[in-house]
């Protein structure tokens, strides 16, 4: 797979992180700075992932057997690009004359237009992990450049943002009250997004034609349609990845909702010392970059990942727990910063390869189900993960918000004036919940079933009951294929019309041999 490819394709990942890291300021702009009630902001935050997680499998079925003449997922990339740069820009211009609990409508409507609008390339985009290429490790590689440079373009702005918008003026001599600076990273990571759907949507525009084809257009039917959903989902592999999913989306929403809370008022740092511990994140997605394929290669991507994962999910609450019972340096003190940049950059380094292995896990799935189905369903299982991550994320924002009101966390308060028990009940919180809820997600990741000798089996069973024609745009060799080649002797090519050949009707009673 030549590196263009690999580029572009990453390089639109950049919008859905940075959409990601605007999101983690929602909290503390609209709730501490505003003044809009805790409670009511994580439950505008919940109400748009609920949307957001139901227009994921919709989305997903819908690029799925979209038949257009820029194929079944670029439309859908287009389309999204100036909805979602708009409402991010507004998210954080609101209206001047409205504060507090009068600002809840428009952050609702706001959060639900973004997340169904990045949806739109984000379902699409990770559908393409299976059609450019069906070969176990460059499909590591092609998630691992996705993950680097969705990376490279959130910690940038991250770094940007703190250091040179959220800082402290004459008027403001805490850089997390500084509404102009929230005004100005709105535009900027508008202006971004935008150029990472383009720049992706136009770079693999190109392989369209070498992309798979939808399926022949088939009246709708509500019972065809429960039934082969049913059948799809059915996979036991993709059971264990949608279950740990949303162990891992509970745990991600309650961390990124509280992450700003914690940096500020549990460890005393400054905006400024955050993005300089952003850029050992950085850092940490560059040596994940190199450690996942490898990975992928020694261990495979069932036994990294969970090895991997296991350790840095476990590591990643830790910090706080050796704080709590005195075992860690002191908040607010240079110890604390430098040795918050050693741990950011190990466990960042490990979180990254967890997650690369596990997305490239789903893509193998495609195949596995193919077999069983007559169906390739990439946008229904990338749709479907977003969905359990979405949907329980959303559930974590709605603890967070509870969280922060259960320990008495008051809104429109500067750390100064925060009674630091309460910041220790909030800690006495979120550890031992973040820890419960990762072990479960690493405990259902070990009934996934599909290692690299399954993989390799079913690309070889396929090429007996599926025809050769369309191709995925790399073949396992990772070199392109050429458009519209000839179907080998030994294969008939499937209009559609009718299931594979060896692959029973979803409506038809399984052959017995």
């Amino acid at each position: 797979m030549d590196g263009l490819t690999k580029f572009t394709y990453g390089f639109g990942s950049i919008a859905y992180t940075v959409k990601d890291y605007g999101f983690g300021f929602i909290l503390i702009f609209y709730g501490a700075v505003l003044g809009v009630p805790p409670a009511l902001t994580s439950l505008a935050i919940f109400i748009a992932l609920m949307v957001d997680a139901v227009s994921d499998p919709v989305i997903g079925m819908w690029s799925d057997s979209l038949q257009s003449r820029w194929g079944r997922r670029h439309p859908f990339m287009y389309a999204s690009a100036l909805p979602v740069s708009i409402g991010v820009y507004l998210l954080f211009n609101p209206p001047a004359d409205l504060r507090g609990a009068d600002l809840f409508p428009y952050l609702l409507s706001l959060a639900i237009l973004i997340r169904v609008s990045i949806t739109l390339y984000e379902i699409p985009s990770l559908s393409l992990v299976a059609e450019l290429t069906d070969n176990y490790d460059q499909r590591t590689s092609l998630v691992s450049y996705r993950t680097l440079l969705g990376a490279v373009g959130a910690f940038a702005v991250s770094i940007f943002t703190l250091t040179q918008l959220l800082v402290a003026t004459e008027g403001e001599p805490n850089g997390y009250f500084n509404i102009e600076g929230y005004a100005t990273y709105g535009a900027l990571a508008g202006g971004i997004i935008f150029l990472a759907i383009m720049v992706s949507a136009i770079g693999t525009h190109r392989h369209i034609p070498n992309l798979r084809k939808p399926p022949p257009k088939r009246d709708f039917s509500v019972s065809r349609t429960v039934s082969e959903l049913a059948e799809t989902f059915s996979n036991p592999s993709f059971i264990a990845i949608f279950l740990a999913s949303l162990m891992f989306g509970m745990a991600s929403g309650i961390a990124a909702n509280l992450n700003h809370h914690i940096n500020n008022f549990f460890w005393g740092l400054t905006p400024q010392q955050v993005g300089i511990i952003s850029i050992a994140a950085f850092f940490s997605a560059a040596i994940a970059f190199r450690i996942a394929p490898i990975v992928s290669r020694t261990m495979g991507k069932k036994r990294g990942g969970i090895i991997v994962g296991a350790i840095a999910f476990f590591a990643s609450p830790m910090a706080m727990a050796l704080s709590l019972i005195g075992w860690f340096p002191a908040p607010g003190t240079d110890a604390l910063f430098y040795t918050l940049i050693v741990f950011v950059l190990v466990d960042f380094s490990l979180i990254f390869t967890a997650q690369i292995l596990i997305t490239s896990m789903i893509a193998d799935i495609v195949e596995d189900s193919e077999l069983k189905t007559g169906r390739r369903s990439e946008g229904l299982f990338f749709s479907a993960q977003t969905f359990a991550k979405k949907s329980v994320s959303g559930l974590g924002a709605l603890f967070a918000g509870l969280m922060l009101s259960t320990v008495g966390f008051p809104s429109g308060t500067r750390p100064d004036y925060v009674d630091p028990q309460t910041v220790r009940h909030l800690a006495m919180l979120y550890v031992p919940i973040m820890l419960a809820v990762y072990g479960i997600g690493i405990l259902l990741l070990t009934l996934y079933k599909i290692d690299r000798k399954q993989h390799e089996e079913n690309l070889s069973r396929l090429k007996t009951v599926t025809p050769a024609v369309p191709k995925p745009a790399f073949a396992a060799s990772g070199k392109p294929q050429a458009v519209g080649a000839a179907v080998p002797n030994n294969q008939t090519q499937n209009t559609g019309s009718q299931p594979p050949p060896g692959v029973d009707a979803p409506d038809r009673k399984p052959k017995t041999d």
